[in-house]
């Protein structure tokens, strides 16, 4: 897969999503809750439809997983070798509280890690994406710059989702470590801004998924950073039934 030849599809594929996406931003929706209680509305569920059908043309042969797919049982899923991983709208409870701090999150699963990934913010039309030599990107009104994570200054600063401080791993983890500065951000963007430098380190504990975390991971990672598990070890995809990512560490360094 040649992902340089297909990024400019891509973009102009979110674009075109994001507009449907804002055109429903600060309107009364409908929300449902999903059974593992989360948030769903027809955004969701447009964008999903919108892009699935996009990447079914632009790549016939490759399988499509996305949160909004219906039920793929592992058995099916573990004879691929690479598929599309994808989440329509990340951070949805962020969009329905009109925080801004929400994404579309596209990459592409190869040998159970991502090799390629493509974020999109809407609200400020940015994208962040990785090419075919492993460098991360951002591109906003017609600009690309290279990313690269910070060197890291005290005091550390820690990037977490707006509703996970009350989480007693995470306040835990927290109070072992000296010279911090905490701040908030919904969705996938934490990695994004991790790769520009503006934060260093995004500990998660909290309920999460494969979708959520694949096309950061792999552009955090672009951009000289990491993110490990528990075990120390970079995260693996689609080797288990269930599509939960584990606990894990996102850092603009070592």
């Amino acid at each position: 897969m040649i992902f340089d030849a297909l990024t400019p599809n891509l973009i102009n594929l979110t674009e075109k999503v994001g507009e449907m996406i804002m055109s429903h931003y600060k309107t009364n929706l409908n929300v449902k809750t999903k059974a593992d209680k989360t948030p769903l509305t027809i955004v969701d569920q447009q964008a999903h439809q919108l892009i699935t059908q996009a990447l079914a043309k632009l790549t016939p042969d490759t399988p499509i997983l996305s949160e909004e797919s219906e039920q793929i049982d592992f058995e099916t899923r573990s004879s691929w070798d690479e598929y599309w991983l994808i989440d329509p709208l990340d951070g949805t409870r962020d969009f329905i509280e009109q925080t801004g701090e929400f994404c579309i999150c596209i990459a592409y699963i190869k040998d159970h890690r991502p090799i390629f990934g493509l974020i999109y913010a809407p609200l400020n039309q940015t994208h962040y994406f990785t090419d075919d030599q492993s460098k991360a990107f951002k591109r906003q009104h017609d600009k690309t710059t290279a990313l690269q994570c910070a060197i890291s200054k005290q005091p550390t600063k820690i990037v977490i989702g707006h509703y996970s401080l009350h989480n007693p791993q995470l306040q835990s983890h927290l109070e072992k470590l000296n010279n911090t500065c905490i701040s908030h951000l919904g969705s996938a963007l934490k990695f994004c801004k991790i790769a520009e430098g503006v934060y260093d380190y995004y500990p998660r504990f909290g309920p999460c998924s494969e979708w959520d975390t694949a096309a950061g991971v792999c552009i955090l990672e672009a951009a000289g950073g990491y993110v490990v598990g528990e075990d120390s070890k970079p995260l693996r995809y689609n080797t288990q039934d269930s599509l939960s990512s584990p606990v894990f560490f996102a850092s603009g360094k070592a």
